[in-house]
């Protein structure tokens, strides 16, 4: 997740009701806590009310469902930063994918005399650092060895659930570098997908500086949804170019699933996949108005979970 549940939390919560929410966490991420114990145990201390799983309605709230219910095996692969890599070539073609440079199945067999001056390498079944390399010459390579050896060793499963994560085995990868924006990082658009069809657009611009949110309808019209810790731009972003494409192609990915998310980068013009996401922030991610989160939730349909013998 490059707009990390982790870093999205903790920008919504700023009292000292975080601590408690954070001892919440901690705790639920023990393996002998149940997933739905710990799935209500988390939306309690984060969302500030129970979570109804009889009868869910609110974005979060599906969410929560969804991660208890849609359990369709593939979501395993598309949540691997590697493997969806393969999956999205065979569906769109290799040309949106960002090209992967080396992987290494640990830490201790990275060897960066193999990689181009510039690059990115990350984990590929863990959010929350992205080694990023401008010079080798100025390159951290230490800290970075060491960010990415604590992440093998963790499971984001436990984190809050999400249950695609449990089995992706985890591998260190890099891949090319993608040149940044004047805010210093790329702009990120996160396309919303329900049942195949994209209702809601976020674009993030100046993740590292000024961090920036803004949501559109896939006409481009700016919508009046707001979260917790994530400022408007003074000047609402026109359309990129290459939105018709953005969504033609959203439509494809997300073809069959009831929800998620298919972020996008543009670099020289050219659409790359940034990640498939099913559960954005979790779930456990406010909206400044309830009736944003009701709103967004109506666009779920739950009768078109996975279920076990195959879809209802």
């Amino acid at each position: 997740m490059k707009n990390t549940a982790k870093s999205k939390i903790a920008k919504a919560f700023k009292s000292p009701s975080e601590a408690w929410a954070g001892l919440v966490l901690r705790l639920c991420q023990k393996p002998f806590i149940s997933d739905e114990t710990a799935i209500k145990a988390e939306f309690r201390a984060y969302m500030g009310h129970t979570l109804d799983l009889n009868n869910p309605k609110s974005f979060n709230e599906k969410l929560q469902w969804l991660k208890l219910h849609d359990r369709n095996p593939l979501y395993t692969t598309l949540v691997d930063k590697l493997a969806v890599k393969e999956w999205v070539s065979s569906k769109i073609g290799a040309q949106y994918v960002v090209p992967t440079l080396a992987i290494w199945k640990d830490v201790d067999e990275i060897d960066l005399n193999v990689l181009p001056e510039q690059f990115v390498m990350k984990a590929n079944h863990y959010s929350g650092y992205v080694a990023i390399c401008r010079d080798k010459e100025t390159f951290d390579f230490s800290y970075a060895k060491k960010r990415l050896a604590a992440m093998m060793k963790k499971n984001l499963f436990y984190y809050a659930r999400e249950w695609p994560y449990k089995d992706v085995k985890p591998l260190v990868f890099a891949e090319e570098y993608l040149e940044p924006e004047e805010t210093g990082s790329t702009a990120d658009y996160k396309v919303f997908c329900f049942s195949g069809e994209p209702k809601m657009i976020q674009l993030h611009k100046g993740r590292y500086s000024n961090h920036t949110q803004d949501t559109f309808d896939p006409q481009w019209n700016h919508l009046d949804i707001r979260q917790p810790g994530y400022p408007l731009t003074d000047v609402t972003p026109a359309a990129p170019k290459q939105l018709e494409e953005m969504l033609r192609l959203s439509r494809i990915l997300s073809a069959g699933i009831p929800h998620v998310r298919v972020d996008w980068y543009i670099n020289r013009d050219q659409l790359k996949l940034g990640e498939m996401t099913f559960f954005d922030a979790s779930g456990l991610c406010p909206f400044e108005k309830y009736e944003d989160d009701l709103m967004i939730g109506s666009w779920i349909d739950l009768n078109r979970a996975y279920s076990a013998n195959g879809r209802p």
